[in-house]
């Protein structure tokens, strides 16, 4: 298996507790639509619980975005990539140059943004027979100092992963685990501590099963006694609809109960 970048170390077990459930918001659309010429369009619609609506539309600012992208051409397994935007009628420019390099046991990333700071992003993840190790870091240019950092280590194999993470300068302590137990059952837990907080350790368990080659359903509970569960089927090629719902296990005779529904458009 290829070494993940840092931030995906985790990514199995993030994804079980956190993709795919609906109650968050009332409803949701989304339609996503790709050109002939391979121009890709996304709109997003979102009514929350206190009827808020939100959502992407067209706008008619005059910007112009560049992006250059060189992948294996110095060093095979090196992507790079120039951002520029320029906006004429505010005079707002931006500049980031990104680096990207992945070999079998090594991958590292480098992110800049040039005109703010300059400020730099890194990380790095070296990985041997399953076992991860990495770390990340922020520096501020201008004011020549380390702005934040994180560690990590983890296993992983077709069947499961297990990682412990330090965030937040090394403040925020998270243990996630997540099992594939067959193809039809996913479970996984996530355990996270704060220690400038000295709070409860928080816990949230979640499982995931396939009923047939169209639908999935999922449930999650904290250690707070707050339970989610969501339905997602693909109805047609293109058309999937969730649903989803979250309960408070103890106020269950109080109104913080939540239901939601998405339907998403994929052409």
């Amino acid at each position: 298996m290829s070494v993940p970048a840092f931030t995906d170390i985790a990514k199995s077990s993030n994804d079980l507790l956190n993709k795919d459930f609906y109650h968050l918001s009332a409803a949701a659309l989304e339609v996503k639509s790709n050109t002939p010429n391979n121009v890709a369009f996304k709109v997003t619609g979102k009514s929350t619980h206190e009827r808020a609506t939100s959502g992407l539309t067209w706008n008619t600012a005059n910007a112009l975005d560049t992006k250059i992208e060189l992948k294996d051409a110095l060093v095979k397994g090196l992507k790079a990539e120039v951002f520029g935007t320029f906006l004429p009628e505010k005079s707002a420019k931006g500049a980031k140059f990104n680096l990207h390099f992945q070999q079998s046991n090594f991958h590292g990333r480098a992110f800049f943004d040039l005109l703010k700071g300059p400020t730099a992003s890194v990380d790095a993840v070296i990985g041997q027979d399953g076992f991860l190790a990495g770390a990340a870091a922020g520096y501020d240019v201008q004011k020549a100092a380390i702005t934040n950092y994180s560690a990590a280590i983890g296993y992983t194999n077709p069947l499961y992963t297990a990682s412990v993470t330090a965030t937040n300068n090394l403040s925020v302590f998270s243990a996630a685990y997540y099992h594939k137990v067959n193809s039809q059952v996913e479970a996984g837990a996530k355990a996270t501590y704060d220690s400038k907080s000295g709070g409860p350790v928080g816990l949230e368990v979640a499982s995931k099963y396939r009923l047939d080659p169209v639908s999935f359903a999922k449930v999650k509970i904290n250690d707070r006694g707050v339970a989610a569960l969501a339905y997602n089927v693909l109805l047609r090629p293109g058309v999937t609809l969730g649903l989803g719902a979250s309960l408070d296990t103890q106020k269950l005779d109080q109104a913080t109960h939540k239901i939601g529904t998405s339907f998403t458009f994929d052409s």
